[in-house]
Order: structure tokens, then C-alpha cells, then sequence
């Protein structure tokens, strides 16, 4: 704990960046429940942590897409959304249970965007952004342009995602290691999950850079997990020193780049990453860190 404070305060105290600087809007899925929790901690408490990180680094009106089944089977879950809200943050949409497009009807994930509303309605807030769980937009072109057409009709902007270091895996591996109270092997999640986000955001930019010619504002996915409450002040911090400046997902998604997605009435556009590799320039390679975190901790269990 007093390594996260020190984190904070070090982060406030950071300079803001010149505007000419890469952009940088940062998301949270799965509010309120992802992932195991470590020993001693609690959803609320992860929100607030969250909540206190993005506040001391002023990175702006961080949206949070909510599965509301989980407050309902989660009641203890369920404040993280109220403090979210009371801290000044939006919400979005991310269906009601996460829902694979792809293992249901284009009738049935409609039927979950709609009955995620009353729950976002409630807790007020610019709420038409719409966030594909598992980033998932379909692969059957019919059904895809009929969820399409229903997100257009209802005035939602797709939340796209331009930046993903696959946060989630390090929040499973974390609460392992903390129920068997692994101090060097959470010293290695600490630094392999700040060294991905490095790797992921060089990528990023390369791609943008192939497909565009410039830097486009990205937009980073992240996960309400438990380790990523503990990194959140450190990793900001080192968006700022590599030079990123925060702005909020209406902000980034403004430009260009997202046209598609900001109006699902249009046809849908490739990836960033399929955009760029279709000009043939090469990319960076992050390393995977799939298999090490599946199985860090594991002899402890």
C-alpha cells in the first residue's frame, strides 16, 4: 500500500504533456466484477483504488462499461458502479452478461444491449458507447451488419479499441500468487505487465503510423481487476514518461480513424493492426506472456 501512494503522489506530481504529444483515452471493462480476488480484498475497494490512480494522474473522464448481471449476482460488487459515477467517471455499455456475439443470435445480443439500459439510464451519464465483449464484433456478415444497424438505431458509438495489452491475464496470476504470498514472483508480474503495456503502446503507434502516417489518439483497453488497481498509478506514470497525454474516449474517437465506429450506420473498417499490415511495413513483435502467467504460482495451489 504505501508503494501505490508513493506511486500516486509521484504521478501527480508529474508535468502535463504539450498537445502535440500522443494521445491517449483509457478504458475499464467488466464493472464491477473481473477476475478473482486476492486475499483481503474487495470490489468496492478495487474501484476506489482505480478511481484514486485516474483521479492523481488527471487522466479525464475514464469510461466504464458495465455488465449489469454481475451487480445483481454480485451485490457487494454492485457500489463500485455508484462510487465510479459519484467520482465524476461514465459508463457504457458492455451487454448485459458479456455476451459472445459469435455463440448467440443477432436477436438475443441485441436483447442484452436493451436490457443493460435501465441500469445506465439510471446512473445518467453520456452512456451510448457500446464496448463488443471480447472485442468481438462477429464473425457472420449478416448478423454482424443486424447489430450494426441496432446500435446505430439506438445512437451508439462502438468503443474501439486501438491499444491492448491483455491486462486481464495478470489479474488471475496475481491472485494466485497473493494467496500463496509470493513476493518474487509478484515482483516479476509487476515488471512483465509494465514492460507489455511498453511493448503494446510501440506497436500501437507503429501500426498507426503504417496505416496513417501519423499517431491517431488510442484507445486503451483495461480491466477492473485487482492487479491492475495495484499497477494503475505506475503504468500511467509510464504512459507519461514515454509521453502520452490522457484525453477521454469521445475525445480520441473524434478522429478520423474511428469514423466507422463512431457511426455504426457505416460499413465496418479493419483493425488498426489489419490496416497496417495490409501496407506490408513490418511491426513490432510483443512478446507473449501468456504461458508464463498460466503458470506462475501454480506449484503453491
Amino acid at each position: 500500500m504505501k508503494q501505490i501512494l508513493a506511486a500516486v503522489l509521484c504521478l501527480a506530481a508529474l508535468p502535463a504533456m504539450a498537445k502535440d504529444s500522443p494521445a491517449l483515452a483509457i478504458t475499464f471493462d467488466d464493472l464491477p466484477v473481473h477476475g478473482p480476488l486476492p486475499p483481503n480484498e474487495t470490489r468496492v475497494g478495487v474501484g476506489d483504488a482505480l478511481i484514486a490512480a485516474i483521479r492523481a494522474a488527471k487522466a479525464g473522464r475514464v469510461y466504464g462499461f458495465i455488465n449489469a448481471d454481475q451487480a445483481g449476482k454480485s451485490p457487494s460488487a454492485a457500489p463500485m458502479l455508484d462510487h465510479w459515477r459519484a467520482a465524476g467517471l461514465p459508463l457504457g455499455n458492455h451487454t448485459w452478461s458479456h455476451a459472445d456475439l459469435d455463440r448467440v443470435t443477432a436477436k438475443a445480443f441485441i436483447d442484452e444491449i436493451a436490457r443493460n439500459e435501465p441500469v445506465l439510464r439510471a446512473k445518467g451519464s453520456d452512456w451510448h458507447w457500446f464496448r463488443f465483449p471480447y472485442l468481438n464484433e462477429g464473425m457472420d456478415p449478416a448478423k454482424r451488419a443486424a447489430v450494426r444497424a441496432e446500435l446505430a438505431k439506438r445512437q451508439y458509438r462502438i468503443a474501439a479499441v486501438t491499444m491492448d495489452f491483455h491486462d486481464y491475464g495478470w489479474n488471475d496470476a496475481y491472485a494466485r500468487c497473493a494467496t500463496s504470498a509470493d513476493a518474487k514472483a509478484i515482483a516479476w508480474l509487476e515488471q512483465s505487465y509494465l514492460d507489455a503495456a511498453h511493448e503494446s503502446a510501440e506497436l500501437s503507434r507503429a501500426a498507426a503510423k503504417a496505416a496513417y502516417g501519423r499517431d491517431i489518439p488510442y484507445v486503451l483497453l483495461m480491466h477492473v481487476g485487482a492487479f491492475d488497481a495495484r499497477m494503475l498509478p505506475r503504468l500511467l506514470a509510464q504512459y507519461r514518461s514515454e509521453g502520452f497525454r490522457f484525453v477521454s474516449l469521445p475525445r480520441a474517437e473524434s478522429d478520423p480513424a474511428y469514423a466507422a465506429d463512431v457511426n455504426p450506420a457505416l460499413p465496418p473498417a479493419p483493425s488498426l493492426e489489419d490496416r497496417a499490415h495490409k501496407t506490408g511495413k513490418p511491426l513490432p513483435s510483443p512478446h507473449s506472456y501468456d504461458e508464463e502467467l498460466a503458470a506462475i504460482c501454480r506449484a503453491a495451489q
